[in-house]
């Protein structure tokens, strides 16, 4: 399944051309910049149950589930997807795949040779074709399509929609070699990843023309080279049917049909278990299901202690039975249909689980890794010094045992942002911006000006008597704003103390109870003010503004046109219990959209995680939150709120507490899936964010995009290429521009690792680990399963054997 925080169609588009433009980053520590060579870091192994081909079965169909059909099966438009990729995998050429370790690895299927055969005066590439390699029309593949597929993504045709043209842009011509299965393309500048271009490679009917290209090959291939055709498109069924090529020269596949179908994350366990797929993308809790499914195998038929009606205790089932057949007729009618309810989810539970026994789950280390994005737009991001202290406050090794550690996974922080562990070239270059050190985080921030007391500073350029300080006197209660009002409780409360102090006929024990029964009324009279707020916030789907206690002089909470600004959620009021393991978030937005100082109160901030008017202890770690020229340091942090994006909410959280260690308030938003991209990330609506990035073996091309610095435009936004940080330098760049010309492998790969230390010193971006692969599969399926790096070989996969006449992949087909 492709998971929240993976742009759509993030390969292609990490190709496109990258603007440069000045600027220079001053490095204070560049360990590992240049000096040490490559980490022998070991990868997880691909785990796909293999087999050789003769012990799989030929015939049957297998039906793989996909997040949705395609928008389009032209992969090099910008709205190609995870699926697009999938399915043209098995149609069409790829000439380099990326084998098990990550790299480029020439595919014989096609190519019987590929290669530099001039460096100078130009460099120059030859191809030979596999001389078996055909269309599916019968017509031989050859230079003809090399040609029209270069001059529709070069980038010179405004008519074909494209994209990306990386690496095309640098061919100068393309000619026929000594024969037709000979295909020579020279360069007008040299260019490392020669190896990128031509995959997926359409027939010259695709790319000749701006119609066939544009529409044409958005909801159909006519014409296709690999293992399968493409034999119909349903969007009724939501299905994509492929069938077995019978022109395909390589290995037969096994297969007679394979079948993508569209099924969502929350609908996978269910299909699994109805035989509607056979393989599938999972998350943690359907491995989970189908752990416990295969446990259960030898329990006899004993009721399961999972599921539903398992919290149930011996009282509460008695007392439900008890209820169920009772005088009261009204109770017992509830009862007995409570009882039904929880009959029938228990025999629908314990269905689902005997169906899940005939699947595995096979696991790996997706090629893909997850960031914490700093946007260094505006805002105290802006500032480097803040970067790196966000950056070093993070324990990376605990972020990523949260997320792999229960997956019997290797939890180890990745350490590169352009090379995953286990590829070539993989060094970890996080030593250029330091080691978690919470009291060097600390440090940076005070030499950024964020101090304990900074949030009750007036902004220094605050005059007295200044307009915005007559404002806040009109909105405060009797002209005071809520600092004055305030001072005036704590003044009262300091001659009411003296004045019983002065008084000598009262009895110690007496003063006592003066004090305490005021601190009963104060809290009394608090929790009445907010108790209206607290019982209309918890409506809202069980979530509530966080601190939004309605204090006197208080900033209401900004608005944007009619719409409320973002609001800080927090858990609904049943799980104050918690309360000690949850974040403490109390930031208010002001009416200038800035977020107002947090709200405190002895033992904590009110309605930090727990209903409006609970007291909330303090962390030990946490003395206040930091402040500069009155404001607070609190952080926008976005993150999705679907059923598949838990674990990088528990991410987030954790996150949030860490920061919150050294002085750093973090308000946290959840929107929803869809618009987590287009609506805050690419439009740089955020502080803080968390999304991934696939796995390359082109990273001077495919990275660049991803870290070039910024560009201004004519209307004062920023040209920001797919780098959502906004943070880049011109030093970065060039390195890139380096690397990509450079022709000795060694030397381009020590040119990314000294990209990669810079990139880490900027701290826009700060990986953390590399994303869990959990599949399911059916058990007897061979050669399919969680890959890797690695791209499928579809002619391979099939049911074993043994199992192949009536296999249970027919169930319910």
């Amino acid at each position: 399944m492709s998971h929240v925080g993976v742009p759509r169609g993030t390969v292609r588009k990490r190709r496109s051309l990258a603007l440069l433009t000045a600027g220079v980053l001053t490095i204070p520590v560049l360990a590992g910049c240049s000096s040490g060579g490559e980490e022998t870091a070991r990868g997880v192994p691909q785990d796909i149950a293999p087999a050789a081909r003769e012990t799989v079965a030929d015939g049957s169909t297998v039906n793989w589930a996909v997040d949705a059909l395609p928008a389009t099966f032209n992969a090099f438009q910008a709205d190609a997807d995870s699926a697009t990729t999938r399915i043209t995998g098995a149609l069409l050429p790829t000439l380099f795949p990326m084998d098990r370790t990550g790299q480029p690895k020439l595919n014989p299927d096609y190519l019987e040779s590929a290669k530099v055969i001039e460096r100078e005066p130009k460099q120059v590439v030859l191809y030979k074709l596999n001389q078996q390699a055909v269309w599916s029309d019968g017509r031989e593949i050859g230079a003809p399509d090399f040609v029209a597929q270069w001059r529709a993504l070069r980038g010179k045709d405004s008519a074909f929609w494209t994209a990306r043209n990386a690496g095309y842009e640098r061919i100068e011509k393309i000619e026929r070699g000594a024969d037709d299965l000979q295909v020579r393309v020279t360069f007008s500048k040299p260019y490392a990843d020669w190896r990128a271009l031509f995959s997926p490679l359409y027939p010259k009917e695709i790319t000749g023309s701006p119609d066939a290209f544009n529409d044409g090959a958005r909801t159909t291939l006519k014409n296709t080279a690999g293992p399968f055709v493409l034999r119909s498109v349903s969007k009724s069924k939501g299905t994509v049917t492929l069938a077995r090529n019978p022109r395909w020269w390589g290995d037969r596949a096994k297969l007679d049909t394979l079948v993508f179908r569209a099924v969502a994350a929350k609908d996978r366990t269910q299909a699994l278990a109805d035989g509607t797929v056979d393989v599938a993308d999972i998350d943690a809790a359907t491995a989970d299901r189908i752990t416990l499914a295969r446990r259960d195998r030898g329990n006899n038929g004993q009721p399961l202690n999972h599921g539903p009606g398992s919290e149930i205790t011996p009282a509460q089932a008695l007392r439900s039975w008890a209820q169920a057949h009772g005088s009261d007729e009204d109770v017992a009618e509830i009862a007995q249909a409570a009882r039904e309810r929880n009959r029938k989810a228990v025999v629908a539970y314990a269905a689902e689980q005997k169906a899940l026994r005939d699947f595995a789950v096979r696991k790996s280390l997706e090629p893909a890794y997850t960031q914490l994005a700093l946007n260094g737009e505006s805002g105290p991001l802006a500032d480097d010094r803040v970067r790196r202290a966000v950056a070093r406050a993070l324990d990376r090794e605990e972020l990523a045992r949260t997320v792999l550690g229960p997956l019997g996974l290797p939890a180890k922080p990745l350490g590169s942002h352009l090379v995953l562990a286990g590829q070539p070239g993989y060094k970890d270059g996080s030593g250029a911006l330091g080691e978690q050190n919470t009291k060097e985080a600390q440090a940076l921030l005070a030499d950024a000006g964020w101090t304990r007391g900074g949030a009750a500073e007036p902004p220094k350029d605050t005059k007295a008597g200044s307009e915005a300080e007559k404002k806040d006197g009109k909105d405060g209660k009797d002209g005071k704003d809520g600092k004055d009002a305030e001072a005036d409780a704590e003044k009262k409360t300091t001659d009411d103390a003296e004045a019983d102090k002065d008084s000598t006929d009262k009895a110690d024990k007496d003063s006592a109870d003066n004090e305490a029964a005021a601190e009963r009324k104060k809290a009394d009279q608090a929790s009445a003010d907010r108790d209206s707020e607290d019982s209309a916030a918890s409506r809202d789907e069980g979530l509530y503004i966080v601190g939004d206690d309605n204090k006197p002089g208080a900033p209401a909470p900004a608005t944007v046109g009619s719409a409320s600004a973002v609001h800080v959620l927090a858990p609904a009021r049943t799980a104050a219990v918690q309360g000690t393991a949850l974040l403490r978030q109390a930031g208010l937005l002001g009416e200038d959209g800035a977020v107002a100082a947090t709200d405190k109160q002895p033992g904590g901030a009110a309605g930090a995680y727990a209903p409006v008017g609970t007291a909330a202890p303090a962390p030990a770690a946490a003395k206040g939150q930091l402040g500069k020229d009155g404001k607070t340091l609190t952080l926008r942090f976005v993150l999705p709120s679907g059923p598949g994006s838990q674990s990088l909410r528990s991410v987030g959280d954790k996150i949030a507490v860490m920061l919150e260690k050294i002085g750093i308030g973090t308000e946290i938003t959840k929107v929803p899936d869809e618009s987590y991209f287009k609506d805050h990330i690419a439009s740089g609506a955020y502080d803080l964010a968390l999304y991934s990035w696939p796995a390359t073996a082109y990273p001077a091309t495919d990275g660049r995009p991803i870290y070039a610095k910024p560009e201004p435009a004519t209307d004062g936004s920023l040209l920001v290429e797919q780098n959502y940080t906004r943070v880049g330098t011109d030093h970065i760049d060039q390195l890139f521009d380096k690397a990509a010309a450079e022709l000795d492998e060694k030397a381009a790969r020590e040119l990314m690792k000294q990209a990669d230390a810079r990139i880490w010193a900027a701290a826009g971006s700060i990986p953390l680990f590399q994303r869990p692969q959990l599949v399911a599969v059916d058990k007897k399926l061979a050669n399919v399963g969680a890959f890797g790096f690695a791209a499928p070989r579809y002619q391979d996969i099939g049911f074993k054997n043994r199992q192949a006449a009536g296999s249970p992949a027919d169930r319910k087909k």
